[in-house]
């Protein structure tokens, strides 16, 4: 248990900052979860988190692309039949 001074302020336990792998400096940031908790976690952590949740982003730009592309030449091509 910590105690929160006039200021707001915490000292995060050693053992807490071990686990989560906090050193002097680091920049930390407190996440609100799904179900309403908040979460303390390293800039890093999170930063690790946001980049596994849009790994699938790549493939979906690639085929966005694709797909634009064949409706611009459809587009164009039902546009010469037109002429």
């Amino acid at each position: 248990m910590v105690s929160v001074t006039k200021k707001y302020q915490v000292t995060i336990p050693k053992e807490v900052r071990e686990d989560l792998g906090i050193n002097a400096g680091d920049k930390v940031v407190f996440v609100k979860t799904k179900e309403g908790k908040w979460v303390l976690m390293t800039v890093e952590e999170l930063t690790d988190q946001m980049v596994e949740a849009s790994k699938d982003i790549e493939e979906t730009i690639i085929e966005s692309r694709e797909g634009f592309k064949k409706g611009v030449k459809k587009s164009l091509e039902s546009l010469g039949k037109r002429n």
